[in-house]
């Protein structure tokens, strides 16, 4: 990314370790106690769901923050509708392979171990029932993600580009008074307000249509990656609060694990407790969000060799990554082996092949580079202007 003439590298940093939390978590999946997924190993670990539940409290809310700050740079440059258009060919298409071609192997697997009996081949032509799932066959599994940056992208067009203009910046300056002090935190509010009134109400689904909690509770991230990054004494704040944000981060995530462990969660979900309680939940995790930025821009800010290649590779590594999982899944979890080299076996082959598949299969080719979401090769000349998002959205994760 690229901020006048200085590079952003912190934000694509913090996008390549969200991208690798991604890869941690799902490679955990399997093995993770009482949390369902699409194959599950017959032991499970409460230590591996604690180490997920933790990093689920901020990976995706600091992958749409940085969403945010991806449609800014790239409404420097374009239209309103060249922004949609190219959000959409960056989006949209990746989302259609996904569903139809990556996704599909992971249901089939799942059907196998429920007890399907049938070939890959007689089980694809149900996908095409567009039966949802998981009564039906049809998903975009963990590329919900890239469904919901697609909507947010195109209803927010005008918006993001009237305040890339003079009156829009002239209006952002007036949150600047965000940036002097303690300010900054007011910014979790908006987030805090949609979990608490929410969630009760309308528990997270992933389907975009029925998700009416999440769906705003998501995009209070990225329009706050938006305004943050629009606004850079915003972040200057983040990263001189870094500190305080942290010790708030490890205060809140470590009250909610002290009731989660002792079983003194609020039961009653119209008391002031249980609301007050879903409310650690959004703080914590903006918390953490504030921390990564903050120490980002501190320490992370830095240029190196291996970067760009990293930045083309992520948003493709994002895609194929949940299928190369569940496939090495299925096979580990016949073992006998300890739930650790399980995992940590599960981690280790998964990256290597999806980079392989990457490297070898996707990146050399035009096609491929095009289905997956990717700027054509000849038009990646200077690694200071790639994008932030996973191509674009590319971040999207």
């Amino acid at each position: 990314m690229q901020q006048g003439n200085t590079r952003v590298a912190y934000l694509d940093w913090l996008r390549i370790l969200a991208i690798i939390g991604v890869l941690l978590f799902h490679s955990a999946m399997a093995f993770v106690a009482e949390w369902g997924w699409h194959i599950k190993n017959k032991e499970t670990s409460y230590l591996f769901m604690e180490f997920n539940f933790w990093l689920s409290r901020f990976r995706m809310p600091l992958l749409f923050f940085i969403s945010g700050t991806v449609s800014y740079f790239m409404l420097q440059s374009k239209s309103a509708g060249s922004f949609i258009g190219l959000r959409f060919r960056r989006l949209f298409i990746p989302l259609l392979v996904g569903c139809f071609i990556i996704v599909p192997p992971q249901i089939y697997l799942e059907r196998v171990t429920q007890g399907y009996t049938g070939n890959y081949f007689s089980f694809y032509s149900k996908v095409f029932e567009f039966e949802p799932y998981p009564k039906g066959n049809f998903s975009w599994h963990h590329l919900w993600f890239i469904a919901y940056l697609l909507v947010y992208d195109i209803v927010f067009a005008p918006v993001f580009k009237w305040f890339s203009s003079d009156k829009g910046k002239m209006a952002l300056q007036r949150l600047n008074f965000l940036a002097k002090g303690k300010w900054i935190y007011l910014l979790t509010l908006p987030t805090v307000i949609i979990l608490t009134t929410l969630s009760i109400k309308y528990p997270t689904t992933n389907d975009l249509i029925h998700d009416w909690c999440r769906i705003f509770y998501w995009l209070s991230f990225v329009l706050a990656g938006f305004i943050c990054i629009a606004s850079p004494t915003l972040m200057d704040s983040l990263e001189r609060n870094r500190r305080t944000s942290f010790a708030l981060a490890f205060l809140t995530i470590m009250f909610i694990n002290y009731l989660r462990w002792n079983k003194h969660e609020p039961s009653n979900t119209n008391s002031w407790t249980m609301y007050a309680y879903i409310a650690v939940y959004a703080f914590t995790a903006w918390f953490w969000v504030m921390t990564l930025i903050g120490y980002g821009k501190r320490y992370l800010n830095k240029k190196h060799r291996v970067l760009n290649y990293l930045n083309q590779a992520v948003y493709p590594f994002y895609i194929l990554h949940q299928t190369v999982i569940v496939i090495i899944v299925y096979y580990v979890v016949q073992t006998n082996d300890t739930i650790l080299l399980k995992y940590l076996f599960t981690l280790t082959v998964s990256f290597a092949i999806t980079i392989c598949v990457y490297h070898l299969f996707i990146r050399p080719y035009a096609v491929m580079r095009f289905l997956f979401g990717m700027k054509p090769k000849e038009k990646i000349t200077n690694p200071i202007k790639e994008d932030i998002a996973m191509q674009p959205a590319s971040v999207a994760i």
